[in-house]
Order: structure tokens, then sequence, then C-alpha cells
């Protein structure tokens, strides 16, 4: 299988990391998830891997190490880059992409565009990451260190519409790309393309030509992946829709083809619809397992990883019972074989803001500005500062100074405590759980008083004004804000002056997923009109609980 390494390139790659200070996930870091841990601690492990939204992940094993990444569509930074000794324990270690270009144009939400599906492989001793912008065209970005940092992206092959890259370099070197189609942008979808590319990777040349076509029996087929084995060049791809939709595979003994075409896994009897996209590695044991996402709506696209084996050249992914050749997602199963256990290993979720550094997990909604807040070291707090609604602005769809984090579990609880520094009227800070609909829990300084407010919005893209649900006055400048959320994506909302008595704030709130991405937790500070000396939020912490 392309993409694996030998035990030289395994060495380089082990002092690199070293030089570099960066810990191996698996072995150092934070503490695990209070709230999801796939691991179940006696060999087995629990689906999804990553209950978090980490959509159309791809995955390779470099040695006896394995590297993710994932859309991350107009969040910022982009391109997350996760870590994993065994498939099951994975730590976020960076991004690929700290701002998104045009940076002009990313300065401002831009929902839905920036990074979608991604693909990454390791060749020559460099990481390297493919992914699309839907608007503009095929990228490349690339790296020694897989925790960054990346180079510039190039562009590969500028087109609007062209999505969904993966790269192939043959036995003889030469190298091809295949790629799908939004049809939001092209205006068709359901085909895939096969173009050939130069050795370095860097461009594509000479006549595309599309080597399956989807319409009828899979339709929008998408997210392919290129492989080759035992002299069969074979494309992974999703088809029929990220809901309801089955993984396809297609095979044959030339790079253009003709293709066969076979489902090697749908959702038959189990609760895990549309299992969609993703990426195929092997372990140096011998097995062979397939990460991919499910859409879990207001939870996002979370990450399942399956067993895989093959069968006369065709690869099952999960469990076939009827012997089919197509089988079903696993919610248990015992975990790869990689020789050893490692231990519990999960993305950050909590945030104490000590130190020069604030979590990798924050994300905003477009290019950040020093304006919106930045770490305070050794004084041991987040400042977030109260930047202006923009003019006109009936609710935050289009504000993009909103830090925020997915969702990490179907049941959790989200508490911060915060110190208030409100110098204005109109100033507010508050947290917020965000999507098309969002809600939050806030205070507010109106008339020279505080107020701690709860406030909805439905159809928030369509410019739909805020609803006050709960006011009251206050005198507290530090508070602490929760948000509970219940299976379903149930979310209450509650406050506490001295951080043990929290009281209800406002009804409960139904939360709904962003545009392709999952709903959000996280932390604003706005104002109304502009001023030359601002208030803002001092983020004391931030944890995530049952």
């Amino acid at each position: 299988m392309k993409g694996m390494i030998n035990m030289k390139h395994f060495l380089i790659l082990s002092l690199i990391l070293l030089l570099a200070g960066r810990p191996i996930a698996g072995q150092t870091g934070d503490p695990p998830s209070r709230v999801w841990v796939a691991d179940q601690g006696d060999g087995t492990y629990k689906n999804p891997v990553l209950h978090a939204d980490y959509s159309d992940p791809d995955v390779i094993r470099v040695g006896t190490d394995y590297f993710m990444t994932a859309s991350s569509f107009n969040c910022v930074p982009g391109l997350p880059v996760l870590h994993s000794k065994d498939l099951v324990n994975w730590k976020l270690i960076g991004h690929a992409l700290h701002r998104l270009t045009p940076e002009e144009e990313f300065s401002m939400v831009r929902h839905g565009k920036g990074v979608w599906a991604p693909c990454i492989r390791y060749r020559n001793n460099e990481f390297y990451i493919y992914f699309p912008d839907p608007d503009r065209g095929i990228f490349l970005t690339r790296a020694v260190n897989p925790a960054g940092p990346w180079s510039e992206p190039v562009l590969v092959a500028g087109g609007k519409g062209l999505i969904d890259p993966s790269p192939f370099w043959d036995d003889d070197g030469k190298a091809y790309l295949v790629y799908a189609f939004a049809g939001s942008r092209a205006g068709i979808k359901s085909v895939l393309m096969v173009d050939r590319m130069t050795p370095d990777g860097t461009r594509l040349f000479g006549q595309p030509v599309m080597v399956f076509n989807g319409a009828g029996e899979n339709p929008t087929v998408e997210g392919p992946k290129f492989y080759k084995r035992n002299g069969w060049y074979y494309i992974f791809a999703p088809a029929g829709g990220v809901t309801n939709g089955w993984q396809l595979v297609l095979r044959s003994r030339n790079v253009w083809g003709p293709y066969e075409a076979k489902t090697i896994m749908a959702q038959g009897s189990t609760e895990i619809n549309g299992p969609h996209q993703g990426g195929w590695v092997n372990t140096p044991s011998g097995e062979f397992w397939f990460l991919h996402f499910q859409d879990k709506e207001a939870y996002g696209r979370v990450v399942h990883l399956n067993p895989m084996q093959w069968i006369n050249d065709w690869p099952v992914i999960g469990i076939d019972n009827d012997g089919d050749g197509c089988g079903e997602p696993v919610s248990t199963h015992a975990k790869p074989d990689v020789g050893r256990t490692y231990p519990l290993s999960t993305p950050p979720e909590d945030d104490e803001f000590n130190g020069p550094d604030q979590g990798l997990q924050w994300q905003w909604h477009a290019n950040p500005s020093i304006l919106w807040g930045f770490p305070t070291g050794n004084l041991g707090y987040y400042k977030l500062n109260c930047i202006p609604r923009p003019d006109g602005a009936k609710n935050l769809w289009d504000i993009p100074n909103l830090l925020m984090q997915k969702f990490p579990a179907e049941r959790f609880s989200a508490t911060v405590k915060m110190r208030f520094d409100a110098r204005h009227d109109g100033e507010e800070a508050g947290l917020l759980i965000m999507g098309q609909d969002y809600q939050f829990v806030s205070l507010k300084r109106e008339n020279g008083t505080l107020h701690i407010r709860t406030v909805r919005c439905n159809n928030a893209e369509r410019g739909t004004p805020e609803e006050l649900l709960f006011s009251e006055k206050t005198l507290s400048l530090e508070i602490w804000f929760r948000v509970t959320v219940a299976p379903g994506a149930t979310c209450t909302f509650s406050y506490s002056t001295n951080g043990e008595d929290f009281i209800q704030a406002g009804p409960p709130f139904q939360a709904k997923p962003g545009k392709w991405i999952g709903a959000k937790a996280g932390i604003f500070a706005l104002r109304e009109g502009t001023t030359n000396d601002a208030g803002g939020a001092e983020l004391d912490w931030f944890r995530i609980t049952r």
C-alpha cells in the first residue's frame, strides 16, 4: 500500500519529532476526556473513536505512527492534524493552515467555504496535504514535522468546483490525482476524474479523464482515495450522500480504467447511518482498517474505525454477517493489533488559559485579528475583547470573533469561569452554543447595570433577529456560565455567582448544525458602537465535564 515507509524513514521521523520538542501522541500530553473515551480498557474500543466533528477524515501510517487530517471549512486555524499509535487514541497535535486565503475575503465569515475534504500522504521524508477550496481549486501544503510548521499552500489545479483530491504515485514514479466535482460550483457532480500530475506533486498536466460516472446507481459519488494493491488500482469513494449513503470501491488493472464498482459497506441493520468517506491503513502486523465519518447532525461528522479484510481482491469494511461482500459498521470491536497497549489519549477540551498559548481545540469563524483576544501568559487568563457588532448585524451569524470548539460527546457540560470588565453600556460577554440556530447566556451592561441574559436566534442565516428569553440584574463581575448538553443535543443554560449553586437561565434549546459543520460551544465578547477603551472578558478557565 502506498504511503508506508521503512524503518530508516521511521527513525528519521522520530528524530524530527524529538528535535522539534514535540511529544509523541499516546505517550505524554493532556489528561483524556472526561466525557468520551473510545478505548474501553479491556482490549476493545467503541465507535465513534472521535465523537467530534472531524469531517471527511483521511489517514496514513508512517512507521508505527498514524496521522489524520480532516475538513475545516471556514474555521480557523484549519486542517487539523491528529496523531495516534493505535488508531483508537488520538491527540490533536496542530493545524496545517493558520490563516485562509485570500486573506481579505476570509477576514469575514464565509460559512461552508474554505477547506473541504483533504488527503494526507507521506513521500520523500515529507508530509503532504492536498485540500480543495471549492471556489478556487486544489492546493498542496507540505511539512517535515506533522505538528508544523507547514508550507504556504501552492495551487496544484485551479478551477471552480474541483474537490476531494487524492494523489497517487505509481511504481514507475508517474503521479496522478483523482478528484470530484461540487455540483453547487461546477454544475456537474457524481463523476470522478483522474489527471496526470508532475512527480513532485505540484501541478497537473495533460487531459483529465473521467474514470467513473455514478449517475443512476451511485449518485453523489465523491471523496475518492487512490490506492494500489496486488496490481489492482483502487478508488475508495462514498456515494448516495452523507446522511443515507454507502461506501463504494472501484478497481481496475489500468489507472485509466475501466473500473468495476462494488458497495463494500452500508448501514444495513445498524444505527450508523450513511457510513461515509475516509481512508484505509494497515498495521505492521498486517491488519487492515478503515476510518470514516458518520453525520450526527448537531454533533457534526464523527469518526468511526472499522476493520477491513480482503476477499478475492475486493475489500470488505466492517462485519459481513451474510457473506455478500458488503459489511456493516461496528459499534464495538477488538482494538487494532499494534504490539502493545498505549495510554488513553483524546483531543483537548479543557483550557486553564495559563501560559502563552491557547488550547489547540479553539477555532474562530474567520481569520483572527489580534484585537479579538490574546493569552496573558503567567497572569493566568485569556483576555477576550468586546469587539463592535457590525453595523446592521441582526444576529451572530456573520460575527467572526466567536471563540469556539467542537462538541466532544453526546452528553457533556461546558463551564466557563470569567470576570467581566465592562466599561461601557452595550458591552456583553457570554457562553454560546452556535449553529444555524443558537442560544447564549451572557452578562451585558445596560444603563450602568449588569444583566444576566439568555438570548436565542432561530434561522440565523436568514437574518432573523435575536429573542430575549431571560434577564436578571446582578452585581457580580465574576460569574460562572454553564451549558449542559443531553443526548439529542438538547442544551440547558445556567449561571452561578459562587461557582457552586447554578440557576437555570431560560428554557432548554435544541442545538442545530452550522453550514457543513456541527454545532459548537464557546465564548464571545461584543459591544454596541465603538470606543477607544473597550472592556472585555477575562477567561479564567473553560472545562468540559460529564
